[in-house]
C-alpha cells in the first residue's frame, strides 16, 4: 500500500463537480490559452495536469500514486510515440531516396485538381481497408498527396482533411484494424456483425465527405491552376532526382507488412533502411548524409523556393515535437484516470440513459469525452463500451449497437484531437496542424451524427437475439 500524503485513510471518491472541474479547466485553457493567445500547447496541457493533480490530492491521493497512473498512460502510449519517431525517420529517407519526389512528379501529371480531394479520400480509403492501418495509410500515400495538393495550390487543410478521413474509414471497417477488433471484444459482439452493422453509420457519413470533397473541389478547375507552377515543380523535381520503380519498394514493404499483419516497426526500420541504400544508388547521396537525414529530416537545395518547401521535412527529431505534446497530455489523462474522475462522470452520463436513444446519447458522448481526456483511441472504446455492456443488454439491444456506437463516436473522432497520440501523428506525419484538418476530415465527425439519428429513431437499431452475441448472427 502507497504511503499518502494525506494520512493513511483511503481515497474518497471524487464528487461529480470535483471530476468535472479538471475538464472544464482543460477546454478553457485551450479554447482561450490555444485558441485564442496560441500560447503552447505542452504549458497548457500541464497547467491542466496540475489542477486535476490538486483536485486528486484534496481527494486523498499521494503525489505517488498521481505519478503511477501518469505513468501507465505513458506505457500505454509507448508503441505509438515509437512508431512516431519512427516514422519520421521513414520520411527523410524515403525523401533522400526519390520515393516521395517520383509519387509526386507522376502524381502531378495524373491527377486531376478538380478531383483530388475525391481522388484522395477513396485511395486512403482502399489502402486503408486492406491494410487495416490509418498510421501506415497516411504514412505512405497519405505524404504523396501532401506534396501533390502543393503542387496544385489546394489548400493543405483541405487535403489532409480528404486523406485522414478516408485512412480512418478504413481503419473503422477493416477486419485487419486493431481497433475494429477491439471495439465487439469490449461490447461482447462479433467481429463480422460489428463491421456489417458499423457499415449503416459509417458509409453515409463517408459519403456525405465525398459530396463536400467533390464540391468543394469544383473550386479547383485546371483552368484556375497556374499549369506554369506545376510544370516548374516537376521541371524542378525530374532535375534533381533519377526515377526507378525500384523506388516504390519502402512504401511496399510497409504496405506488405501492414497487410501481413507483421509487427509495425521492423517493417518501418527495414523500409528505411532500404531507402537509404536506394538514396545512396541512385541520388548518389553519402551514407553518412543519409544516415543524418533520418535524424535531422531532408532538405531540398533545389534552388525553387516552392519546391524546397514543398520537400524539406522528416526526420526524427520533427517528430519529437509532436511526441512531446502525447507526453504532455497523459499526464492530465493519467491523473483522470487513477483518481476515478473520468469513472464519475462516465457513470453519470449513463444515469440519464432512459430510452434507447438517449442511452445511444450517453455513448457518444461518454466517447467523445474519453477521446477528449485520455487522446487514446483504445480508451475511448474500451471505457464505454465496459461500461455501458450491462445497460444495453438490460434493454434487449444487440451488443453490435454498442461496438458500432464506440467507433462512431471513439476511434474517428480521436484525430481530431490535437493533444492525442493520433492527432500529432496526423499532424506530424502530413505537416498540418490538427485543427487545420479536422473541419475538412467530414466522416470523422458526422458518424456520430448519424448513430444519434438512428438511435432516436430506431432505424437499423438491432435487438438482442441470443445470450452468447460473439457468434456470427447475432
Amino acid at each position: 500500500m502507497n504511503n499518502k500524503t494525506t494520512g493513511n485513510a483511503s481515497p474518497r471518491r471524487p464528487s461529480f463537480f470535483e471530476s468535472l472541474l479538471p475538464l472544464i479547466c482543460l477546454a478553457l485553457l485551450l479554447a482561450i490559452g490555444y485558441g485564442f493567445f496560441k500560447y503552447r500547447i505542452e504549458v497548457l496541457l500541464l497547467t491542466a495536469a496540475s489542477i486535476a493533480g490538486i483536485v486528486g490530492y484534496r481527494l486523498g491521493y499521494s503525489y505517488k500514486e498521481m505519478e503511477n497512473g501518469v505513468m501507465d498512460s505513458i506505457r500505454k502510449g509507448l508503441p505509438a510515440m515509437s512508431i512516431l519517431i519512427i516514422v519520421g525517420a521513414l520520411i527523410g529517407s524515403w525523401l533522400a531516396a526519390g520515393t516521395i519526389p517520383m509519387l509526386i512528379y507522376y502524381g502531378l501529371q495524373i491527377i486531376s485538381p478538380q478531383y483530388f480531394l475525391v481522388t484522395a479520400c477513396i485511395v486512403c480509403s482502399i489502402v486503408s481497408i486492406l491494410t487495416g492501418t490509418s498510421y501506415g495509410t497516411v504514412g505512405t500515400v497519405g505524404i504523396a498527396f501532401i506534396g501533390i495538393a502543393q503542387g496544385f495550390d489546394i489548400p493543405l487543410g483541405m487535403a489532409a482533411g480528404a486523406i485522414v478521413a478516408g485512412a480512418y474509414f478504413g481503419d473503422k471497417i477493416s477486419p485487419f484494424s486493431d481497433t475494429t477488433n477491439l471495439a465487439p471484444i469490449a461490447a461482447g459482439s462479433n467481429l463480422f456483425d460489428h463491421i456489417r452493422h458499423t457499415l449503416w453509420t459509417t458509409t453515409p457519413a463517408w459519403l456525405l465527405g465525398i459530396f463536400v470533397y467533390f464540391l468543394v473541389g469544383l473550386q479547383f478547375d485546371v483552368t484556375t491552376v497556374e499549369s506554369d507552377r506545376i510544370e516548374l515543380i516537376r521541371n524542378t523535381i525530374s532535375a534533381q532526382y533519377s526515377f526507378h520503380i525500384l523506388l516504390l519498394i519502402p512504401p511496399a514493404i510497409v504496405l506488405y507488412a501492414t497487410i501481413r499483419k507483421l509487427p509495425v516497426i521492423p517493417g518501418m526500420l527495414t523500409s528505411t533502411l532500404i531507402a537509404v541504400i536506394l538514396a545512396i544508388a541512385f541520388q548518389s547521396e553519402s551514407l553518412g548524409d543519409t544516415i543524418a537525414v533520418t535524424v535531422f529530416g531532408y532538405t531540398s537545395v533545389s534552388g525553387v523556393e516552392l519546391v524546397d518547401t514543398l520537400l524539406s521535412r522528416g526526420g526524427m527529431q520533427q517528430m519529437m515535437d509532436v511526441t512531446l505534446i502525447a507526453l504532455c497530455a497523459f499526464a492530465f489523462a493519467g491523473i483522470a484516470q487513477q483518481t476515478g474522475m473520468l469513472d464519475v462522470i462516465l457513470e453519470r452520463l449513463l444515469r440519464i440513459a432512459r430510452t434507447t436513444g438517449k442511452l445511444v446519447a450517453a455513448t457518444v458522448s461518454s466517447c467523445i469525452l474519453t477521446a477528449f481526456m485520455t487522446g487514446s483511441s483504445y480508451l475511448s472504446i474500451l471505457l464505454p463500451g465496459e461500461l455501458f455492456a450491462p445497460a444495453y443488454k438490460q434493454r434487449g439491444l444487440a451488443a453490435k449497437n454498442l461496438s458500432r456506437t464506440t467507433e462512431d463516436s471513439g476511434t474517428v473522432m480521436v484525430p481530431l484531437v490535437p493533444w492525442s497520440i493520433a492527432g500529432v501523428f496526423m499532424a506530424g506525419t502530413l505537416g498540418v496542424p490538427t485543427l487545420a484538418y479536422a473541419p475538412w476530415a467530414v466522416m470523422c465527425y458526422s458518424g456520430w451524427i448519424f448513430a444519434l439519428i438512428y438511435g432516436f429513431t430506431g432505424f437499423k437499431i438491432s435487438p438482442k437475439i441470443r445470450d452468447d452475441e460473439t457468434i456470427p448472427g447475432s
